[in-house]
């Protein structure tokens, strides 16, 4: 069976997933992609550029139409139409912009949001990337839908809620080994981007507030960075001076040899809708420090979220917790297992096969 992947952001988590499924599945996967930068414009208008690579597959027919959030779907499915006639389409929604954070002093613009619903109308199925996405975006709809004066969607809401299902983020785990004992003070690890939503502020005050207090410990800035780095990243830098081991992105394989040497992932996040870069840090066997919002109390199984989840303004007391005990709570990174390709792509695979009617 042969399934187009589209992905317009192809960087980061969206490329990882692209190219792992594509790795992982039974069927012929084939990618077509745009670099991954300047999101708003890829949502405006990658649908015809696209559409327009299309033709380089020399006749090549999917049977299936797997795309990303970043896709303005109904513009796509027209566009793409010469091409490839018009298969079942998936959409697969990493994030959607219906609860994004706007920057401080400044008012949303619902038109991103409103793409994202306009594509899950297209879609002949809709896969959300955590049961948190899934209920949160089909709150937030009719309060979306309220801004526009008449003729609103409201009725739609249902149907599409009824064709929609969550199937997780695949994650490669199979770099994991046994986890080795390191010397030297327990190792604090951030893996998020350096973008607002991530809050990276509330984290830098929360490093200050441990270095006030004299702890010791080492610090492991990693995560893509911005054009111009926020302001707390500086702050960083200067708090914790020597206690700083690494502060820059890195090459998969060093990446993943800081993520598997640190003790305790933090996460300060306000938009977070699955988090990929916390699972691979449990699954290594990190300490998670995590706020209890979002999609974590569904990443984290019950019976750990008493250990692993802090409430608001909890930050900087879990922290000291976790630095006097840095050490996961047991079975805790077994349970990230559930998110790995092994796991997920036979349940990719089968609904691709049954959108294709080839089951």
């Amino acid at each position: 069976m042969n399934v187009l992947l589209i992905e317009p952001y192809f960087v980061g988590s969206h490329r990882a997933w692209a190219e792992g499924y594509a790795a992982h599945s039974d069927h012929e996967v084939r990618l077509v992609t745009h670099p991954g930068r300047w999101w708003k414009w890829r949502i405006r208008g990658s649908a015809l550029t696209l559409a327009e690579s299309l033709a380089g597959l020399d006749g090549w027919r999917p049977d299936v139409v797997l795309v990303s959030d970043m896709v303005d779907l109904p513009q796509f499915r027209f566009f793409a139409r010469p091409h490839i006639g018009d298969p079942p389409t998936v959409l697969y929604l990493h994030e959607s912009q219906l609860t994004y954070p706007p920057p401080a002093e400044s008012e949303p613009d619902l038109s991103y949001a409103v793409t994202n619903w306009l594509s899950a109308v297209a879609a002949d199925r809709v896969l959300f990337n955590s049961e948190y996405h899934y209920d949160v975006f089909f709150e937030q709809l009719p309060r979306l839908l309220r801004n526009f004066p008449d003729l609103t969607h409201d009725h739609l809401i249902g149907e599409v809620a009824a064709g929609s299902e969550v199937l997780p983020v695949g994650v490669d785990l199979s770099w994991l080994g046994e986890r080795e004992a390191r010397e030297g003070p327990p190792q604090i690890l951030w893996n998020h981007r350096w973008d607002q939503d991530k809050d990276p502020d509330a984290f830098a005050t929360a490093v200050k507030a441990l270095v006030d207090d004299g702890a010791d410990f080492e610090l492991v800035l990693l995560g893509a960075r911005p054009p111009n780095p926020p302001p707390a990243l500086t702050r960083l830098r200067e708090v914790a001076g020597d206690r700083l081991v690494y502060d820059g992105e890195a090459p998969i394989d060093r990446y993943r040899s800081l993520v598997a040497s640190s003790d305790v992932v933090v996460s300060t996040a306000r938009q977070e809708f699955f988090g990929v870069a916390v699972v691979e840090a449990i699954a290594a066997g990190c300490r998670p420090v995590l706020p209890d919002r979002l999609s974590y109390p569904w990443i984290i199984p019950p019976e750990y979220h008493e250990a692993v989840l802090y409430p608001e303004g909890g930050l900087v007391g879990r922290l000291r917790a976790a630095l006097a005990e840095p050490i996961a709570p047991p079975g805790l990174a077994a349970t990230m297992a559930r998110f790995s390709w092994d796991r997920l792509t036979p349940e990719y695979d089968r609904l691709m096969e049954s959108l294709a009617g080839t089951q």
